[in-house]
């Protein structure tokens, strides 16, 4: 049982950083709830283990979620990938231990110690799956040739985006069912995020955020600052609309590298506190109440608040020492 519970933290975690914590929260809500009918283990142990993985994972990169792509991009990082990690990429692998820990502390009950055998499952779809394979392929070669031109060969770097849409193209259009991943594309939550940006920026203009911060003689550059309007805007506004209000007003501060990780780090384990917090928690309950499951908000809280807190701890004492 701990083997497997590491697994899904580490694992899912891994996955989330590269292919965002969204796309895991869809596909692995369904693995949980199997994995929980087959060894007889607590279906809501199972999807805490899986929205914890998806959240923290995703804080080391810059393409791990949304909100870490925005600061990335309009935060102009010179080099995305490797700021993330020197900044965040021990945090996060502490952090995910004390998921473990945390999760075997309030569930003690579920955990034992007879083996667990997974049977095989069949793939369904062998055509589609060489062509996700060859997708994950170039997903990695355009991460790691990202990386390699902006250490040494600057001038010929190309765009972040492109690492996440390059592959993504390659199934939309040269793969077998395109029409039918097109027809499934969440297109209600894309109109969602790029509606809530163009608030934003007009909230922005307006200018009132700007002008009570300064009333109030509010330090945007302040870690515990940061790491506060973080986690406690992302509740009301969730993380993504928070992180497109909250990072022009830390660019007009002349934020660094390291608030701008505070900001990422922040703003993303800040749906650890709550369901609300993320989108990504959202997606896993509302798939798993499609195959008879839920997650309810107490059952996430009791454990989701220390762990906000513990993570919180850990990512301010690593950005303090670097």
């Amino acid at each position: 049982m701990d083997s497997l519970l590491l697994l899904v933290l580490f694992g899912m975690g891994f996955l989330s950083a590269f292919l965002m914590n969204d796309t895991i929260a869809i596909i692995g809500t369904p693995i949980m709830l199997l994995l929980a009918r087959q060894h007889r283990i607590s279906p809501k142990l199972m999807l805490l283990a899986l929205a914890f993985a998806v959240t923290i994972g995703s804080v080391t990169s810059p393409i791990g979620n949304p909100q870490n792509l925005l600061i990335a991009v309009k935060g102009e990082m010179p080099d995305p990938f490797l700021t993330f990690s020197r900044y965040l990429l021990l945090p996060t692998l502490l952090n995910l231990l004390l998921a473990y820990l945390l999760l075997k502390l309030f569930y003690r009950r579920e955990f034992h110690s007879s083996p667990l055998i997974h049977p095989k499952n069949p793939i369904k779809d062998p055509e589609l799956a060489r062509t996700s394979k060859l997708s994950l392929l170039l997903l990695g070669a355009m991460i790691a040739g990202k990386v390699i031109l902006v250490s040494f060969f600057p001038s010929f770097g190309f765009r972040l985006t492109y690492v996440a849409m390059v592959p993504a193209l390659f199934v939309l259009l040269l793969g077998p069912k395109r029409k039918k991943v097109l027809r499934r594309v969440d297109w209600h939550t894309l109109i969602f995020f790029a509606s809530m940006f163009v608030l934003m920026r007009s909230v922005w203009n307006t200018g009132f955020f700007q002008r009570r911060i300064e009333e109030g003689g509010f330090n945007l550059l302040s870690l515990p600052g940061i790491f506060m309007v973080s986690v406690l805007l992302s509740q009301l506004l969730s993380n993504v609309p928070l992180v497109a209000l909250y990072l022009p007003m830390l660019e007009h501060a002349g934020a660094s590298c390291r608030e701008l990780a505070a900001l990422a780090a922040g703003s993303t384990v800040a749906g650890n506190f709550s369901i609300l917090g993320a989108a990504s928690n959202v997606t896993i309950i509302q798939n798993a109440e499609k195959r008879g499951e839920t997650l309810g908000f107490w059952e996430f809280v009791r454990v989701g608040v220390p762990l906000t807190f513990l993570n919180l701890l850990i990512y301010s004492t690593f950005l303090y020492l670097l």
